[in-house]
């Protein structure tokens, strides 16, 4: 078996598992609340495989995009600036931990009353909660920069821009990538929880709706629907992540193989 099956075979084998016990456990239900997954997956079918695809499927990815894009630059940029200064640290830091014990939940009647009901509130509701993670993993990044290659770099004259961009946030990018990689998940939850307030469109919106309607195969399949989302956008991240961080990947592999 080759190293790509097996990598396979171990993503897939779980959830292939608890889809069967899910499947085989349900069968035979006759709980209006707890469904069997055969008609959770038929309403699945009828529900997702339509106009809803246009009217709520797409909107919600959308808002999550912009929301995601905001969070990860502003979190880079701002938590570059923070890790590259001490002063600046001791300045904002107060004031992020006041932040960022928000929860952003909280936060979304405030918004409500600043940036209205429309997209412009789903997106900063994202942004509120998607920020963190990569804000605070940039300025821890930024800070434990390696002092001899800082050195290395500016006896060779790299400075200002240059400095930045091909020394320190290289350095930097396997843990803004693991705080991009943990905002993500909470960028799809935020998502939801954005439209479930004043929306008429999109995921959370739906699966209310069909909460509040006694739908529940309905309800279920915006649930699945949404933690299908959720593995495909990892594996997504994952892809991209490989990608650009191909040499830091090499790098751990060689040292394994000393």
């Amino acid at each position: 078996m080759t190293a790509l099956a097996k990598r396979i075979g171990l993503m897939l084998g779980l959830p292939a598992v608890l889809f069967a016990l899910w499947w085989f456990g349900s069968a035979g239900s006759t709980d209006f609340y707890r469904p069997p997954l055969q008609r959770i997956l038929v309403a699945f079918k009828e529900t997702w495989f339509g106009s809803r695809i246009v009217d709520d499927v797409l909107p919600s990815l959308a808002r999550l995009a912009v929301g995601y894009a905001v969070a990860v630059a502003f979190g880079v940029a701002l938590g570059t600036a923070i890790g590259l200064s001490p002063r600046l640290r001791a300045l904002v830091e107060p004031v992020l931990e006041f932040l960022r014990a928000i929860p952003p939940p909280v936060v979304v009647p405030v918004l409500m009353l600043f940036a209205g009901i429309g997209d412009l509130m789903k997106v900063l509701v994202i942004v509120s909660g998607a920020l963190w993670p990569v804000l605070l993993n940039t300025v821890e990044g930024v800070r434990a920069v390696d002092e001899i290659l800082l050195d290395t770099s500016r006896s060779y004259g790299v400075r200002g821009l240059n400095r930045l961009r091909y020394t320190i946030l290289p350095a930097a990018s396997p843990q803004i990538f693991t705080g991009a990689r943990q905002s993500l998940s909470i960028a799809i939850i935020l998502m939801v929880i954005s439209e479930m307030f004043a929306a008429s469109s999109g995921l959370g919106f739906t699966v209310v709706q069909f909460q509040r309607g006694f739908q529940i195969p309905e309800m279920w399949s915006g649930v699945l629907l949404l933690g299908l989302l959720g593995v495909a956008l990892a594996a997504l991240f994952r892809l991209v992540e490989h990608r650009v961080l191909a040499w830091y990947h090499g790098q751990r592999q060689a040292h394994r193989s000393w």
